[in-house]
């Protein structure tokens, strides 16, 4: 059989989708307290800043929009649209724009200018909310959008495409990295979707894997982490799938971020510090 250039480019070449996910599991060197490392702790941190669109919201991005589209609900030139306080927002413009649909994101009105220009470079339309930080306001105009026939609210809330990203690779990938002698997984929690989907695998895998989820203290404003009010708090999580709570502030979340880039070279955001 003769194969045309376009059918061996098609064999040969991965496209963007197909390099999100499988992100290094690098050892931290030198934050891990002398006492700790002393009794053979490890600590390692799964580099989700490899994935294209820069974090690990790329997954469940891509895992929303391709089911949608398996299913039938939509077709590439459709319009969709999602609330989002960033890293989210960014990787549904990337994977909108690389497959071939129309992207509205509702953000707070305090969203930093740097996430909101790089959701506007990826061709997304960026409408934001009156009520700073409400992030809460900005899902129910999302929801209003889609009542009046603007497009599709993804909804990485209440959908199970979000945690199913995790279930069928973040988890996947930490057992394999680790041989399977994973001990505990630490996960910010946002929407989520990280924590619920991994947890799932690894605790079917062995059920003594200790789940632990950060959450902000009072008061603490740290991107990419929230502890969401009771009729706010998203459908997809299962508090049983989380073995124990960790509350982080603002001011350790951001010195261990700088610590991360000064000790060991990780050029990090403040979540994952916390």
């Amino acid at each position: 059989m003769t194969y045309s250039p376009a059918m061996i480019a098609a064999m040969t070449y991965k496209t963007l989708q197909d390099v999100v996910g499988h992100t290094p599991l690098v050892r931290l060197q030198r934050i891990l307290p002398p006492a700790s490392a002393a009794r053979g702790n490890v600590i390692l941190a799964k580099l989700e800043g490899n994935n294209p669109a820069g974090s690990v919201k790329d997954r469940p991005a891509i895992s929303m929009i391709r089911r949608a589209q398996e299913r039938g609900q939509i077709k590439p030139g459709d319009t969709l649209i999602e609330a989002t306080s960033g890293n989210t927002g960014i990787a549904l413009a990337m994977a909108a724009a690389m497959m071939g649909y129309k992207m509205v994101l509702l953000m707070p009105e305090d969203a930093s200018a740097e996430r909101t220009l790089t959701m506007r470079a990826f061709g997304a339309e960026i409408v934001l909310t009156p009520k700073a930080g409400s992030m809460e306001l900005a899902r129910d105009m999302a929801l209003q959008m889609e009542a009046e026939g603007k497009g599709l609210v993804l909804n990485q809330f209440s959908n199970p495409d979000n945690p199913r990203a995790h279930y069928e690779g973040t988890g996947p990938e930490l057992w394999e990295q680790t041989g399977g002698r994973i001990t505990h997984f630490v996960s910010a929690m946002g929407t989520t979707g990280t924590i619920t989907g991994t947890s799932q695998f690894l605790k079917e895998q062995n059920p003594q894997v200790q789940i632990i989820g950060v959450q902000p203290q009072e008061g603490a404003r740290i991107p990419g982490i929230r502890k969401w009010q009771e009729a706010y708090l998203p459908e997809i999580y299962q508090a049983a799938r989380v073995d124990a709570l960790h509350y982080v502030n603002q001011p350790d979340a951001e010195d261990l971020c700088r610590r991360l880039a000064r000790e060991e070279g990780l050029f990090c955001g403040v979540s994952s510090a916390g």
